[in-house]
């Protein structure tokens, strides 16, 4: 099917399920962090990262690609970061026990660590694309390029200035290079302890920033 029969569009309450579905097969075990680490199985549910998506699906900017069935061929889960927010998240993240989800959240939390968006843009809300994922009988066909773009719509028409993303593979990186975010922060994969480094073409986990006009 072409691209062109599918629809982006929000994604409303009675659909969050189907959304965590999705990334369950397409996202939680593929993504390179969450891959080097081991931290599920294909179509298995991780509670904690299950339930960052769900809180992210409340916030109520992602969206999803849909076909005329309204099967999900791909999905962008965007959310809204305010200041003072990752320092909280960084507190709660000590208390819980899944050392893997600790490791990954550690890593996203340290690159935003490097620069303090919020003074350097004086803004005190971020727009982020936490989740970029294509169906993978959907992939090679652009899709995660028509996310960004549907999302960079979202946010400028939301009011937003700064659009962030936690860029951790060399995929999602090109994309949003292609979209015109620049890199505000790395952390090499050369610097990670073997056991946790994603394998090629993957090096380096990037805070990259759009300025939205």
């Amino acid at each position: 099917m072409s691209s062109a029969h599918l629809k982006a569009v929000e994604v409303p309450e009675n659909r969050f399920g189907d959304a965590i579905d999705h990334l369950k097969w397409n996202f939680f075990s593929d993504e390179p962090l969450n891959h080097a680490v081991g931290l599920c199985e294909k179509g298995e549910n991780q509670f904690e990262l299950s339930r960052h998506c769900l809180l992210t699906l409340k916030q109520g900017y992602s969206r999803m690609l849909v076909d005329e069935n309204g099967m999900i061929a791909g999905m962008a889960l965007n959310g809204i970061l305010k200041i003072g927010e990752r320092e909280e998240a960084e507190r709660r993240l000590v208390e819980l026990n899944d050392e893997k989800f600790k490791t990954i959240f550690g890593l996203l939390y340290k690159v935003n660590a490097k620069v303090d968006l919020f003074a350097k843009y004086n803004v005190d809300e971020l727009f982020e694309c936490r989740i970029l994922s294509v169906d993978e009988n959907f992939r090679g066909r652009g899709l995660a390029n028509v996310l960004m773009a549907d999302s960079i719509e979202t946010a400028r028409n939301a009011g937003f200035k700064v659009f962030k993303a936690d860029a951790t593979g060399m995929f999602s990186q090109k994309v949003c290079s292609k979209h015109g975010f620049q890199v505000e922060a790395e952390i090499p994969y050369t610097e990670l302890d073997e056991s946790i480094r994603p394998a090629p073409p993957h090096e380096s986990l990037k805070l990259m920033v759009k300025i939205l006009n």
